[in-house]
C-alpha cells in the first residue's frame, strides 16, 4: 500500500469518527431539543470535514493518489461502516444482527469490485 493511500485511508477513518459522533452521538442525550442536538451535531462535524476533503485530495488521481473519485467514495463508505459498528455496539450497546452483518459483507464485496478499476 502506498503512502498516499494509507494516509487517506486513515484520515478518512478520522473524519469518520467525527461524523458518526455527529450523526448518532445525540441519540444517547434524551433530554436535548432537535435543535440543541442539530447544533451540537453540527459542531461535531465541522472537524470532519478538515479531514474528509484532504483524505480525498491526497487520494485522487487528479492530486497524485492512487484512486478514482468513485473508489474513494465506496472506500468511504466501508470505513463508515467500521466505525458505526464499533461505535453501535460501544456507545450505543446496540449489537449489529447477523442482518446486519450480511448488509455490511455485500457492501464490502462492492468496495472489493470497485478496486478492481484503475490502478496507480
Amino acid at each position: 500500500m502506498t503512502p498516499r493511500a494509507l494516509g487517506t485511508i486513515v484520515l478518512l477513518l478520522l473524519s469518520n469518527v467525527f461524523m458518526t459522533w455527529a450523526w448518532y452521538g445525540h441519540l444517547k442525550k434524551a433530554a436535548w431539543s432537535i435543535p440543541v442536538a442539530v447544533l451540537i451535531s453540527w459542531l461535531i462535524a465541522l472537524p470532519e470535514y478538515a479531514l474528509q476533503v484532504p483524505a480525498n485530495r491526497l487520494g485522487h488521481f487528479q492530486h497524485g493518489g492512487p484512486f478514482t473519485a468513485p473508489q474513494l467514495k465506496v472506500l468511504q463508505e466501508a470505513i463508515t461502516l467500521v466505525v458505526f459498528a464499533g461505535f453501535s455496539t460501544l456507545v450505543l450497546k446496540e449489537r449489529l444482527r447477523v442482518t446486519d452483518a450480511v448488509a455490511f459483507a455485500l457492501i464490502f464485496a462492492g468496495v472489493a469490485v470497485a478496486m478492481l478499476g484503475r490502478k496507480p
